[in-house]
């Protein structure tokens, strides 16, 4: 396919865990894959390379969701590959267990920086290219929220639940923003996942504690996680938007 015909999916904190997960499969559907990473060079060069060893297009761009202008570099790599037609705002935050009455403005600034802004960012770039209304010819967009938003996270972090619910709320307002404009917007909730947020968060054991308690005995793995965000990209789900669907195990 041409430069200019080729779908091309951006995929945000695409180098590990559900990112992962979601560049891999999403290239394997046809689309060309623009993946962002903070920080794992090694972690977003071997996606890149799993892809391409598949006869696939990919680039990894390093940058922070947090930070405008390192939005709009990785949506002019995405520009380079061919026409954007989907996002996915995966890349997000959580941090150690905390209680409110200990919180910093520090951590709550990283958290809503990354978690909320992030993702607005990345859509309103989304949206410019993809919208009818400035000339482009649809997409979709899934944004990854978490079960944390209606259980609150008491406890551990109620700043990451909190931004998740902004997640829950933004999706629902801007899927009914530009649904006349070709672009479905949803998300998914996962529940306990066995990805290194975990150990990121200061719980590396949670999943191997957590999981067997799951309504359905075990964790998730994050391919569990891909596959229905891909559903949520392809034309079997031409007429979902605004959805938000539990992958939880039943949590």
């Amino acid at each position: 396919m041409s430069g200019t015909t080729t779908p091309v999916a951006v995929v945000t904190g695409g180098s590990r865990g559900i990112g992962r997960a979601v560049s891999l499969l999403v290239a394997e559907r046809g689309y060309a894959v623009c993946l962002s990473y903070v920080s794992d060079e090694k972690a977003a060069r071997a996606v890149v390379d799993a892809i391409t060893a598949k006869g696939g297009q990919a680039v990894a761009v390093r940058g922070d969701v947090g930070v405008e202008a390192d939005v709009l570099a990785l949506f002019e790599a995405a520009d380079r590959l061919g026409t954007v037609t989907a996002l996915i705002n995966n890349a997000g935050v959580v941090d150690v267990a905390c209680r409110v009455a200990d919180v910093t403005v520090a951590r709550l600034q990283r958290m809503m920086t990354t978690n909320i802004v992030g993702s607005f960012l990345c859509a309103r770039e989304a949206v410019r290219r993809m919208s009818t209304k400035h000339g482009g010819k649809g997409g979709s967009i899934v944004n990854l929220s978490s079960v944390a938003a209606r259980l609150g996270g008491p406890g551990q972090y109620v700043d990451y639940a909190a931004s998740k619910g902004a997640i829950d709320t933004f999706t629902a307002g801007l899927a009914r923003e530009v649904a006349g404009e070709g672009i479905r917007v949803n998300a998914v909730s996962p529940g306990i996942i066995d990805t290194e947020i975990h150990a990121s968060g200061g719980q590396p054991d949670r999943v191997a504690r957590m999981g067997p308690d799951q309504p359905m005995g075990r964790a998730g793995s994050a391919e569990e996680v891909a596959a229905p965000v891909v559903w949520l990209l392809s034309e079997e789900a031409a007429y979902v938007t605004g959805a938000n669907l539990d992958i939880a195990g039943g949590r």
